[in-house]
C-alpha cells in the first residue's frame, strides 16, 4: 500500500517551494507518488492578489512536471493535475486528473473570497450579506453544488472550505439546520457526478483547524449514498506533504470507511486505509 498526496501547490503558484523540492519532501515522507495540482488561472478581477497560476506559467509548469515524472521515474510515481477553480476558464491542456473547488461567492457584482484572510470573509459577510454567515454559506453551497460538473473535476476540493475560519464555531453553529441543510443539498447534487471526496487537512497545518475538511456529517452522509474519499494535505510546503495523514484516517474509519481511493497509472482504484494510519 502506498502514501500518496495529489494536493500540492508549488512556486507556480501561492506554494513556497519548487516542485522538486516538493518532490523530495514527499520521497522523506515515504510517499510512493505525488500529484500536482496547481490553482488554475483566473481572471485579473477575480485574483486581485495574484494567487494563482499565471496563465503564461502554465506551459512551464507542465514541462516541470513531466521532467520530473521522468527524472524521478522508479523512485516515485508523479502526476500532473490542476485544482480547477470554478471561476477559471477550462483548461486548454488535459492533465491526469483535475480537483474542483470553489474560492469565492458572486455578489454586488463582485467575487469576494471564502478563505482569503478571516478579516475579508467578516467584511464580505457583514457588507454584501447583511451579516448573516448562514446566507454567505448558502451561497458558496450553491456554488459547490455545480462546482463538479463546471469544472470536470474528478476530485471535489475542500468541500466545507467556507467553514475554514469558523473553528470552534467563531462565527456560526455548523450544527444549525439553515448550514446543514445548504451543505447537504449541495453534496447530493456533487455526488450525482460521481467524484472522488478529498478529506483535506491543509487548513490544519496552516493553522486554521484542528480537524481536516471536510465535516463527520458530511462525510458519514458520502459514505451512506456509496461515495468515495482520498486523504490529501492541499500542501503548500515541502514539510507538509503527509500532514496529519493519520489523523484523516482515524477520521475516515470513524466515520465507516474501509477504503480510500488513489491514482495509479491506469487510473483511480480502492486502496486500504492501514498506510495512513501509521
Amino acid at each position: 500500500m502506498m502514501l500518496q498526496n495529489l494536493h500540492t501547490h508549488t512556486v507556480f503558484g501561492d506554494g513556497k517551494n519548487t516542485p522538486e523540492e516538493m518532490v523530495l519532501g514527499a520521497l522523506s515522507s515515504r510517499c510512493a507518488s505525488l500529484g500536482f495540482s496547481e490553482h488554475s488561472p483566473l481572471p485579473p478581477a477575480a485574483d486581485p492578489d495574484g494567487w494563482t497560476m499565471k496563465e503564461t506559467e502554465v506551459g512551464a509548469y507542465r514541462a516541470e512536471i513531466l521532467r520530473l515524472r521522468e527524472k524521478y521515474r522508479g523512485k516515485i510515481d508523479i502526476f500532473l493535475g490542476l485544482e480547477q477553480d470554478f471561476d477559471s476558464p477550462p483548461p486548454a491542456e488535459k492533465y491526469d486528473y483535475l480537483i474542483g473547488s470553489v474560492h469565492s461567492v458572486a455578489a454586488g457584482g463582485r467575487l469576494l473570497s471564502v478563505d482569503n484572510t478571516r478579516e475579508n470573509f467578516v467584511q464580505a459577510v457583514r457588507e454584501h450579506f447583511g451579516g448573516d454567515f448562514f446566507a454567505f454559506a448558502r451561497a458558496y453551497y450553491r456554488r459547490m453544488a455545480a462546482a463538479a460538473e463546471k469544472t470536470g473535476c474528478q476530485i471535489a476540493g475542500h468541500f466545507d472550505l467556507v467553514t475554514k475560519f469558523n473553528e470552534g464555531g467563531r462565527f456560526f453553529d455548523e450544527a444549525d439546520p439553515r448550514y446543514r441543510s445548504a451543505a447537504l443539498e449541495a453534496l447530493e447534487a456533487v455526488m450525482e457526478r460521481d467524484v472522488i471526496f478529498e478529506i483535506n487537512t491543509g487548513a490544519m497545518s496552516r493553522g486554521y483547524r484542528s480537524a481536516p475538511y471536510p465535516a463527520p456529517f458530511l462525510l458519514e452522509a458520502i459514505r451512506k449514498k456509496g461515495g468515495r474519499i482520498c486523504i490529501t494535505s492541499d500542501s503548500h510546503s515541502a514539510g507538509t506533504v503527509t500532514h496529519a495523514f493519520p489523523q484523516a484516517a482515524e477520521l475516515a474509519r470513524a466515520c465507516g470507511f474501509r477504503e480510500l481511493w488513489v491514482l495509479a497509472e491506469g487510473g483511480f482504484r480502492p486502496a486500504g486505509l492501514e498506510a495512513h494510519l501509521a
